[in-house]
């Protein structure tokens, strides 16, 4: 049989629709079952971001986590306490001027780094998750195709039973009285 009758006979039986009006994650998985070959990994494992996309997502790590937000609080009042009491040669006098534009920066520059990882990770989870439905797509499809071969081994077993049922007990010796003499 030719790949592309595979690829029908496999098609119709499993899912019950034609090779031709599968979707392409469809057609992709009864390719893989017709090629006999095995689904691949998962774009988990393969890393193909650039140095600056590292950095945004270190960026992101970073500045999204419980240490960042302590040692912040702690930089915001040490500024601020040594800016009180050394009022007379303070570098950043109250209203702290110099504090709010820092800030400013920072949330302006951090803020944009942080979508991009996001968004780059939701694109990573995307992908994850068309893959795991192509997997658990095929093995669905593989148990239904193994379980018809179970029914016809089980129809074959049921028709060979009745043949020897037809032709009687048999002639020779029974296997548990040769074990007994």
């Amino acid at each position: 049989m030719t790949p592309d009758g595979i690829r029908e006979e496999l098609a119709r039986g499993l899912l019950g629709i034609g090779y031709a009006e599968l979707t392409p994650v469809q057609r992709s998985v009864v390719d893989l079952m017709a090629a006999e070959t095995p689904t691949g990994h998962g774009p988990a494992l393969i890393d193909d971001r650039t140095g600056w996309e590292r950095l945004a997502d270190d960026v992101a790590r970073v500045g999204g986590s419980w240490s960042f937000l302590g040692a912040f609080a702690l930089a915001m009042a040490a500024w601020v306490g040594t800016n009180l009491l050394l009022a007379r040669w303070a570098f950043d006098p109250y209203p702290f001027i110099f504090l709010n534009l820092m800030l400013s920066t920072l949330a302006a520059v951090q803020a944009p780094v942080i979508l991009m990882s996001q968004n780059r990770q939701a694109a990573r989870d995307r992908q994850a998750a068309e893959h795991d439905y192509r997997v658990n797509l095929r093995a669905e499809l593989e148990i239904m195709r193994l379980h018809d071969r179970l029914q016809l081994s089980e129809a074959q077993l049921q028709r060979i039973e009745a043949a020897l049922a037809v032709l009687g007990p048999s002639e020779g010796p029974r296997p548990d009285a040769a074990a007994g003499s």
